[in-house]
């Protein structure tokens, strides 16, 4: 249990998705909501954005990452995913932290899904003009 009691922790959200992200030391393997990676994330794409933090760091096989994430869609919760694998590597190493501020992986991206009006169809959508 002397290997496992090391972990470094971050939290990461996108739209409404919030993650917890627990990196222990390992040989890569990423665990979300107990499902193995691929079975989590069918999408090549969303598992891209995701593993982008190791990679730049050069730390994909030095952790072993555990996640659980709740709310959102999958889109959502990938950018989660890679936000809170961003602040749990400059929690492993604060020397990181320029490499992953520098590709955008610390900062929360802050849009959202604009709520509807009243007396409309949408958030923005008017309904059809009709002269006569």
């Amino acid at each position: 249990m002397s290997e496992g009691a090391i972990q470094y922790y971050g939290t990461g959200r996108r739209k409404t998705s919030a993650a917890r992200i627990y990196l222990r030391p390992g040989h890569g393997a990423i665990t979300v909501n107990r499902k193995t990676f691929d079975e989590y994330f069918p999408n090549e794409m969303l598992k891209m954005i995701i593993r982008q933090p190791l990679v730049i760091t050069e730390t994909a096989d030095k952790f072993d990452v555990l996640v659980r994430v709740s709310g959102g869609g999958p889109a959502g919760q990938a950018g989660a995913l890679r936000h809170g694998i961003a602040r749990a590597l400059v929690e492993y190493n604060p020397e990181l932290r320029a490499k992953l501020k520098e590709a955008g992986f610390l900062t929360r991206d802050p849009r959202k899904v604009e709520r509807k009006k009243y007396g409309r169809p949408g958030a923005r959508k008017r309904f059809q003009f009709s002269k006569r």
